[in-house]
């Protein structure tokens, strides 16, 4: 079965090891916020920063394993159509859209989204870390450092699927941030096998 997220909403659910679950983009060049929890004990969080240690690397794709701030593997990416992810940037928030868009009443974006859908689960806003953006494409200057937010690559009907290697709460996002979804405010569907 497929379910949809709406535009700039977002959702929690419980994926059991060995699950796999596919993020499909039906519109093209929308992002999905990714965060991942530990079921057993939902302070073991995806972690950006273990993730580029082990795999020396900004970039993952089909085969990449990503792990915990516990330096647990959480999921592998076993299929992903477009190749271009984010794994640098926080979701996007009402702080966010008030400091670079000058917004005086914001969305509150990925990160109320996400806290929202985990608050049934007893994770914190405190506990959200850094997302996995499917299809977010955050190119980096390679001399610089400098990043920016470029429209994602994928089109409609693209897919990016993980499989779990331990049961996890899972929280997911259709990206409220124009500048990720090159201002089109779009829907995320998703399947779990």
């Amino acid at each position: 079965m497929t379910y949809r997220i709406p535009p700039r909403s977002g959702t929690a659910f419980a994926l059991e090891k060995g699950q796999r679950l596919t993020v499909i983009d039906p519109e093209g060049e929308q992002v999905a916020d990714l965060a991942a929890f530990s079921a057993a004990d939902p302070r073991e969080a995806i972690s950006n920063g273990r993730t580029i240690d082990y795999a020396s690397k900004l970039f993952f794709t089909t085969g990449d394993l990503i792990y915990s701030n516990r330096s647990s593997v959480m999921f592998e990416i076993v299929h992903d159509d477009v190749g271009r992810h984010d794994f640098l940037l926080t979701p996007c928030s009402a702080e966010m859209f008030r400091k670079l868009y000058g917004e005086d009443e914001p969305h509150r974006g990925c990160f109320g989204n996400l806290a929202a859908a985990l608050e049934p689960y007893g994770i914190q806003p405190d506990q959200i870390p850094v997302a996995f953006n499917v299809f977010m494409n955050v190119p980096v200057d390679g001399k610089t450092g400098e990043i920016r937010v470029d429209p994602p690559l994928s089109k409609p009907g693209d897919t990016f699927t993980i499989e779990a290697k331990m049961d996890l709460i899972v929280g997911l996002t259709a990206c409220s941030a124009g500048q990720s979804n090159n201002f089109t405010y779009k829907p995320i569907d998703y399947r779990i096998e």
